[in-house]
């Protein structure tokens, strides 16, 4: 690291820990760390935070990150911030925490949003004034949820912040929002990115609850002299707005124009795809957001048990694999993979649905239940093994081939996530995405992405474009298989099918 060089410092809110990153002009990280914060469950769907572990977990990791380099919080130019999206910080007219935050995976608002689709005000309004529907986890029904249910504390409510605003308040003093994030509150007008009078007025919601926002690479707010004491950095650096942690990790993974998609197999799994207009689906199958780069927007797919839905199979169905992979020193899944690379595409008839928590795209369905259909006899093992394959990544061809119909191009596709290591997996997201896939070569979390953006907002580069070209790079490109393709389309149409037939759950 060059004596003089300027840094550039992202800090990722995540739901169970904070990650800093800092990297160089050239995209190079020199220092990272992770501190971890507590989540409390208070009753069955409630999930909650205090703001004040994410300040300490901040704290934390950004002592820790500098302290990795002799003069690192020095050179520090600029801040970028990224979070977990939807949750609700309400805050009174001094500032303070009304509330614990309920975050993105709490479900208490499931009645509400029942509401708001059907009738009051009724999808057709939602679509046409957010392009979305609405879901447990966004912002918005939490405040009608404290409306109606904590109407005392709902009375103190001032201002109401996602995880990463809330941040930027700390940091700043000062209340900001950006685009991306603010596409998940369920009252934001994606396509003029602003928020939605109408919706708010249909709602008897405040705009005045809600932030400003500025787009996601401006230096939007200033570090103030009490938190640059705390963190241990210099007063007065610029904070861009940044982004929700999705478009902060797309922006990490160099997703940034139409015609490259990333796809990230976790426990779940979201399929990401860049857009130089705005469009969004007629009846909300996919999410359709701001990108953090101005005058862009994106669609994600959300798939709610990808790698879940795997992991199921092997605590239920395959232990005997867990021990012979402990016996041969190899991860259980690998096992699995050789296990499914032995049966022909499609199963011999035999699909997996991987609905075990309900789906949300592109099956926008909360009571959906998953299962194995056309079971045979002749069925063993290793049959179970490829449908559950199949099964999940149909489901995220699903998404890849409505953001086609949509006329989204999809040249590329950039894996990333666990599932991302197997090459029998990455060969069939090939094949069945029927796009050329690869590997990210380093880094892409969404804390690497908003520092990208804070070097954009330093004038560091002139664009998100010329950010992500000169410092992502990717490695193991794959072209799909003509004929496998062909194959796999057989089996996406008898996946759709049995969705149509798949069992529903009272909510």
């Amino acid at each position: 690291m060059a004596s003089c060089e300027p840094l550039f410092l992202g800090i990722d809110v995540g739901t169970s820990g904070t990650k800093c990153v800092v990297i160089d002009a050239r995209g190079v990280i020199v220092a990272d760390a992770t501190a971890e914060h507590p989540v409390s469950y208070p009753k069955p769907g409630w999930s909650e935070q205090d703001p004040e572990d994410w300040w300490r977990s901040t704290i934390a990791a950004v002592q820790q990150a500098t302290a990795q380099s002799p003069g690192c919080a020095a050179l520090i130019e600029a801040i970028g911030l990224s979070g977990q999206m939807h949750g609700l910080v309400a805050l009174d007219a001094a500032g303070e925490v009304v509330r614990p935050s309920i975050l993105w995976n709490d479900s208490r608002s499931s009645a509400i949003c029942n509401r708001l689709q059907s009738r009051d005000p009724g999808l057709a309004m939602l679509m046409r004034t957010t392009g979305n529907r609405v879901f447990p986890g966004f912002q918005a029904p939490k405040l009608l949820w404290m409306r109606e249910h904590e109407p005392a504390a709902f009375a103190r409510v001032a201002k109401a912040l996602l995880p990463k605003d809330w941040l930027r308040y700390r940091l700043s003093g000062e209340y900001m929002g950006e685009p991306s994030d603010a596409s998940g509150t369920a009252v934001f007008d994606c396509a003029k990115r602003a928020w939605s009078d109408e919706l708010l007025g249909a709602l008897k919601l405040s705009r005045a609850l809600f932030p400003d926002i500025a787009e996601s690479p401006i230096l939007s707010t200033r570090l103030s002299a009490s938190a640059a004491r705390a963190l241990g950095l210099r007063a007065g650096i610029g904070i861009a707005g940044g982004a929700g942690d999705q478009a902060a990790a797309a922006i990490g993974s160099g997703v940034a124009a139409e015609g490259t998609i990333s796809c990230c197999i976790g426990t779940s799994g979201v399929v990401f795809a860049a857009s130089n207009q705005w469009r969004a689906t007629p009846n909300g199958e996919l999410h359709a957001f701001c990108h953090a780069v101005p005058n862009r927007w994106h669609f994600m797919g959300v798939m709610l048990s990808a790698g879940g839905s795997l992991r199921w199979l092997r605590d239920t169905l395959a232990q005997d694999a867990v021990a012979q992979a402990q016996t041969r020193g190899i991860d259980a899944y690998e096992v699995l993979a050789e296990r499914a690379a032995r049966v022909a595409i499609g199963s011999d008839g035999l699909v997996f649905l991987p609905y075990l928590t309900g789906e949300r795209c592109p099956i926008p369905d909360p009571a959906i239940r998953g299962g194995f259909a056309g079971l045979d006899i002749a069925h063993g093992r290793d049959h179970l093994a490829r449908a559950a394959f199949e099964g999940i990544t149909a489901g995220l061809a699903g998404n890849v081939d409505l953001m086609r119909a949509l006329g989204v191009r999809v040249d590329e596709v950039r894996l990333s996530g666990g599932g991302a290591r197997s090459p029998f997996w990455r060969s069939m997201c090939a094949d069945m995405f029927d796009a050329s896939v690869c590997l990210l070569a380093s880094d892409a979390s969404g804390a690497f992405g908003v520092a990208l953006l804070a070097a954009v907002g330093a004038g560091v580069f002139p664009t998100v474009d010329a950010a992500c070209a000169a410092t992502v790079r990717t490695r193991d490109l794959l072209a799909p298989d003509a004929a496998r393709a062909r194959a796999y389309n057989a089996v996406k149409s008898r996946a759709r099918t049995a969705a149509e037939r798949a069992l529903r759950v009272e909510q």
